[in-house]
């Protein structure tokens, strides 16, 4: 029997783990194929593909369920013949619709590794195959499911070892050292396996090794990698006797509960850079987040962000849309999160995921969501459908202006001086007068932001010169003036030759500005004095200050 296994990934660069884990464990199967497709690939160049097989098992995820269905509606079309197994978080949840359709013969829920086995050993035998969901004569059948896999399964198994080895090194290589979260948050599906399994030591380091050699980013999977400290130091040690200079290392971690020893051994022993630390802060509203059954105490949070802001790259997690949060809730929560800086602020809106206890509980709290995916808020008693799309309009400016890079000078003024989420929210309201969220220029970004500083903040020469010197150093190579004008070549040569900087060797500007840029940089603090901003490029990277 000719089955293949895969997925739509959210884009090129992405891999999906599980695929390779069912394949590793069954590809002495005959028959047996795994490969991956993206969702903005042409549907009937996929289906074309997938029409050779007897059976096409796909993974289900938020981000691909609809290319999905849509993608086994068109398989149908052409042979109908083929059938059609889905399995993943999206379908193992509030099934029954999907188990209806035309286009599907088969549902594998919750964990995957027993139920595959036993279906494709099976095949076409599968009544007894655990975790099954079928639709037979107008009824809804599904099995009972299995113990948990034994996770020491995975012994000898390193899932990329079927891969084309030089494909790897353009993607994101995820890797799973345990399952489970030991926390009950409610818009979560970890929330619903509290018990933490561990895969192998053997399996994770000829995993982690594999991956350090042949690939560049590499994100764990575990939900909360921190948990325990033994473990943690134990893959922190090997990450650092084993990697490579390229490699980068992205761990999702609860801040709060973070060992002093872990804080101690990345401080001293932890290139700059070589760590990611995703952490989901939320809301700093204590109400709603016990409402959610999630306990956090933020000042902890910002004190072990701080400690280690010199050593790991933060990505910093916010959601908006929590019970009991509202507007003034939101906005304290931005502005005290982004006053941290960290390199990323994402501001996600709650998601009513299949399974989680915020959907079944949604109608306590008045909340509307989209009952497609993903399934986001549309308005809840605590915010009006107004509020929540000029929030959306804010969440577009913080993306473009500050993770995008290109106003954070300005932005961090901003966020010292004035309310930072008044500013991106009108900035995001400006934004949208003037052009698309997702059709824009490099130049309609600076002149929309400047056009918003002179209008709104017309008597603060200090954010116009910020924006000024953010347009600059966004380019490799000199651009055209634009904003605050440079001092002409005679006086720039002056002082570069007074500063021992050969004119000849690289390109330069200078920046006359009102006050004393490298001050603030380092403190925070503006102090007005003339200053010259003396700014090189390179033509290789993005523009710097000499």
């Amino acid at each position: 029997m000719r089955i293949l296994l895969t997925t739509l990934n959210a884009k090129y660069i992405h891999t999906n783990l599980a695929i390779r884990l069912l394949y590793s464990l069954n590809h002495q199967h005959k028959g047996l194929q795994w490969k991956e497709f993206t969702i903005k690939e042409p549907i009937h160049e996929i289906a074309n593909e997938c029409v050779t097989f007897e059976l096409v098992a796909f993974s289900c995820y938020i981000w691909n369920i609809t290319q999905t269905l849509e993608l086994i509606k068109h398989i149908k079309e052409l042979n109908p013949n083929t059938k059609i197994l889905l399995a993943g978080p999206e379908v193992s949840y509030e099934y029954d619709e999907i188990i209806k359709l035309d286009s599907v013969d088969y549902i594998i829920v919750g964990e995957g590794e027993i139920p595959f086995s036993e279906f494709i050993e099976s095949y076409p035998n599968i009544e007894l195959v655990t975790s099954l969901v079928r639709y037979v004569n107008e009824k809804i059948i599904i099995n009972p499911s299995p113990p948990p896999f034994n996770l020491s399964n995975y012994q000898d198994i390193m899932p990329y070892s079927f891969d084309d080895i030089k494909s790897l090194y353009n993607k994101v290589l995820y890797i799973e050292t345990s399952r489970g979260c030991p926390y009950k948050c409610e818009f979560c599906l970890a929330s619903l396996d509290n018990k933490i399994r561990y895969l192998p030591d053997k399996s994770i380091k000829e995993t982690l090794l594999f991956l350090m050699q042949n690939g560049k980013v590499i994100k764990f999977l575990d939900r909360t990698f921190n948990v325990k400290k033994d473990f943690t130091l134990n893959i922190f040690d090997f990450i650092l006797k084993n990697y490579k200079t390229e490699n980068v290392f992205q761990f999702e971690i609860t801040a709060d509960i973070l060992h002093q020893d872990i804080i101690n051994f990345i401080n001293e022993n932890v290139p700059k850079g070589l760590f990611r630390f995703e952490i989901g802060i939320q809301t700093v509203n204590q109400k709603a987040n016990l409402n959610v059954s999630r306990k956090q105490n933020f000042e902890k949070t910002k004190s072990i962000i701080k400690a280690l802001e010199s050593k790991v790259e933060m990505h910093l997690d916010l959601i908006v849309g929590l019970a009991f949060d509202e507007w003034d809730d939101i906005k304290y929560s931005i502005e005290e999160v982004f006053k941290l800086f960290a390199p990323e602020l994402q501001l996600g809106f709650l998601k009513f995921l299949k399974g989680t206890p915020v959907r079944d509980k949604h109608n306590q709290h008045g909340f509307v969501f989209d009952p497609n995916p993903p399934y986001q808020i549309i308005e809840s008693n605590y915010l009006s459908k107004k509020q929540l799309e000029d929030i959306v309009k804010l969440e577009h400016a913080l993306e473009i202006y500050w993770n995008g890079k290109k106003a954070l000078n300005t932005l961090k003024y901003v966020a010292l001086n004035y309310s930072i989420f008044d500013f991106l929210l009108e900035l995001g309201k400006h934004f949208e007068t003037q052009r698309s969220f997702h059709k824009y220029s490099l130049m309609d970004v600076f002149d929309i932001i400047i056009g918003l500083a002179e209008n709104t903040y017309k008597n603060d020469v200090i954010i116009k010169e910020l924006i000024a010197i953010d347009y600059y150093l966004h380019f490799k190579v000199k651009p055209k003036k634009a904003y605050l004008f440079p001092l002409e070549k005679k006086e720039t040569t002056k002082i570069l030759v007074d500063k021992k900087i050969n004119p000849q060797k690289l390109r330069h500007l200078v920046l006359p500005l009102s006050f004393d840029f490298q001050h603030f940089m380092s403190f925070g603090e503006i102090i007005f004095q003339k200053d010259n901003l003396i700014i090189q490029y390179t033509g290789i990277q993005k523009a710097k200050i000499v």
